[in-house]
């Protein structure tokens, strides 16, 4: 998979389990994976970068006892 492969809410659920309710949600709040609206409005297409994802996947990420990692 490239790194760079832009990602639908629904693809993002099938590769990652989070549902497209979730990730607006997140969208709503300001949290999640950094995002692209491929146009203004709410009828604007979301997609997500790959790395995008897994950068935010790793800041994410928590060792055992508590420490960031």
């Amino acid at each position: 998979m490239a790194a760079d492969e832009l990602l639908t809410p629904k693809q993002m659920g099938t590769d990652y389990g989070f549902s497209p309710q979730t990730l607006a949600n997140w969208r709503w709040m300001g949290n999640g994976p950094d995002y692209i609206k491929t146009s203004p409005g709410r009828s604007g297409r979301i997609r997500y970068k790959r790395s995008a994802v897994e950068a935010w996947l790793n800041a994410q990420t928590v060792q055992a006892g508590g420490r960031v990692a």
